[in-house]
């Protein structure tokens, strides 16, 4: 029987058997279990009740064969990009990337004798130019962190196809709520899960759907590595994503009153949000996506101070990196999540000092607006 998104975050990997009559899977607090008839159940292997019930659950609500949950986002997005690619091999990557994932790529792949070539990944006639005959895979992102940018994420899976390349894509901002990367054809969707999966800020966690070889094979390589989830996180996971279609309408209903204000006050001369006519890729965006999500990026006119006035004076945002969760967050990118790009390489990606991202939460979108009213005045 087909169900809806709602019907399956609450349902789907749940189950059947009620351990003495309790309606949620008890946390099995061991690392282990004992040899029965069963293949060896060890929490390292990725296969006990509590991550299984996850990678259930992700698999089905991302409408693919299988999923994986792991101990964080970079766990994720490591794990895959050290299975998919080999000694030798070469990867075509966003130039336009979360700051973990660009610094693992500058820093780290070349440890492992992995090339890699930054293209702009909304020009797909520049792509041939960085393609190799030991390409192996093309890595973008959905939205884009923090300016939230839109790919031409249909082109990128049309020449991942023709070129034999694994296509992989940072499904964290917009969620499967909005965005179904495995229907659009992508090999693999990579989650920080700590954001809008789990949406309580409370854990670390990762995850990834999508070919079942391909995660097996992602299963395998941090078999080795580490980076299981542990089953309180696993537990605390599984409450977040039952609320998660509930909270995602609410992200983007917020979100988008939030963004118009801001596009219309005099003091904010920038506002980047997908869901926004005067987004340069609005009509792609309304194309992919089922919802514009819960991030907005802005620039104001009176650059850094006037940024740091702002996030001084709001009440209900709390000045905190991160973002997905139930309440209201800001940051600046250039001192959170691209700190660890220098100066050249923050400028040569659009990200200015003066840069605020805000996670819009899940409080009434009128005291939000009031609250960033107040706090522009």
């Amino acid at each position: 029987m087909s169900q809806s998104l709602d019907t399956l975050v609450v349902h789907a990997g749940e189950s059947d058997q009620r351990i003495d009559g309790a309606v949620r899977l008890p946390i099995f607090q061991t690392a282990m279990f004992a040899h029965d008839d069963r293949p060896l159940r060890y929490i390292r292997y990725n296969n006990t009740p509590n991550q299984e019930i996850i990678n259930a659950k992700v698999a089905a609500i991302e409408g693919a064969e299988a999923a994986l949950v792991t101990g964080s986002g970079m766990t994720a997005i490591s794990g895959a990009l050290l299975s998919v690619l080999k000694p030798g091999d070469h990867l075509l990557a966003q130039d336009r990337l979360y700051g973990g994932t660009h610094s693992f790529a500058t820093s780290l792949l070349a440890d492992f004798d992995i090339a890699y070539s930054f293209v702009d990944a909304d020009q797909p006639d520049s792509w041939e130019d960085s393609l190799r005959p030991n390409t192996r895979a093309f890595y973008v992102e959905s939205l884009t962190n923090p300016l939230l940018e839109v790919c031409d994420l249909e082109a990128v899976v049309a020449f991942a196809r023709a070129n034999s390349l694994v296509s992989l894509i940072d499904n964290t901002f917009a969620s499967p709520c909005n965005f179904k990367a495995a229907a659009f054809g992508f090999d693999l969707s990579l989650h920080s899960a700590t954001k809008y999966l789990n949406g309580h800020s409370d854990i670390v966690a990762g995850a990834m759907a999508g070919r079942a070889d391909l995660v097996a094979g992602v299963k395998r390589t941090l078999t080795h590595l580490g980076g299981a989830l542990d089953p309180n996180a696993c537990f605390l996971l599984n409450r977040g994503l039952q609320s998660l279609a509930l909270r995602m309408r609410a992200h983007n209903e917020n979100a988008l009153a939030l963004a118009q204000f801001l596009e219309g006050h005099p003091a904010v001369s920038k506002v980047n949000y997908p869901g926004l006519l005067s987004h340069p890729r609005h009509a792609r965006a309304a194309r992919l996506f089922d919802g514009f999500g819960g991030m907005i990026s802005i620039e104001l006119r009176g650059g850094l101070p006037a940024a740091e006035r702002l996030i001084a004076r709001l009440q209900l945002p709390l000045f905190a990196p991160s973002l997905g969760g139930i309440e209201s967050l800001v940051t600046r990118p250039a001192m959170s999540s691209h700190a660890s790009l220098t100066p050249e390489e923050r400028a040569q990606a659009g990200i200015k000092d003066d840069l605020v991202r805000i996670s819009v939460g899940i409080e009434a979108s009128g005291d939000l607006i009031d609250d960033f009213r107040q706090a522009l005045a």
